[in-house]
């Protein structure tokens, strides 16, 4: 077996795509509506993909989900996300010597970690 994808339940497919497209740099693979109220989309930059569903519901519920990026450069990335008007839950942490990670709210409440790792 291989795992594909994660889905994420949004209230709103553009506020959404604006954060994992625009911010993260995720690849829109493929977006539809099979129904009136509901639209799919799927994004990715490799092999495993983030599933966004928006089905026209207010209320998500995400408790106990997180999604990890890797970026080359974490304060860089905490500083876009702040200017982007991203909420960061926390300051940067650092686990070990060779990674720093932190934690940017998406528009939809879910915690989404930013992990930089580091040269020993």
């Amino acid at each position: 077996m291989k795992y594909c994808w994660t889905t994420l339940h949004v209230r709103s497919m553009e506020e959404s795509l604006g954060f994992y497209q625009d911010f993260v740099g995720l690849e829109v693979r493929s977006r539809f509506q099979p129904q009136p109220l509901l639209e799919i989309c799927f994004l990715g930059g490799g092999e495993t993909q983030v599933e966004l569903i928006a089905s026209g519901e207010e209320s998500v519920s995400g408790k106990g989900i997180s999604l990890g990026f890797v970026t080359e450069n974490l304060e860089r990335t905490l500083k876009d996300a702040e200017e982007r008007g991203y909420a960061l839950l926390g300051p940067p942490d650092s686990p070990n010597p060779r990674m720093r990670f932190a934690f940017v709210e998406d528009p939809n409440g879910y915690p989404i970690q930013f992990v930089e790792y580091r040269q020993a």
